[in-house]
């Protein structure tokens, strides 16, 4: 680890909790000096995040998908007549009701 140098110390302090610009005046390339902490809660919300959905996670997505596969089209409310979930059928659209018995 490299110690900082008075003059950077003071204007990190200086900068609360802000990231400091730096250049370099040989190559003109430019740093950043941030606090440990700042750069962990950045690294947070940067990188991938491979831990499992939660439900909301996986309804929103659910959703999303449907969207985009036209589900919203007035045309597939049909099938929402059909969902035998359903409690208010419409009867013109309910299958007749088969019963087999057998001896």
């Amino acid at each position: 680890m490299i110690a900082i140098s008075e003059e950077l110390r003071q204007a990190v302090q200086d900068s609360k909790d802000n990231f400091v610009r730096l250049v370099d005046p040989e190559t003109n390339a430019e740093y950043v000096v941030l606090s440990a902490e700042t750069f962990a809660q950045m690294q947070e919300k940067l990188f991938y995040d491979d831990s499992p959905l939660t439900e909301e996670e996986r309804s929103a997505l659910l959703v999303e998908l449907g969207l985009s596969m036209g589900w919203d089209d007035p045309e597939m409310d049909v099938y929402n007549e059909l969902d035998p979930r359903r409690e208010n059928k419409s009867s013109t659209q309910c299958l007749p009701e088969i019963r087999i018995s057998i001896q």
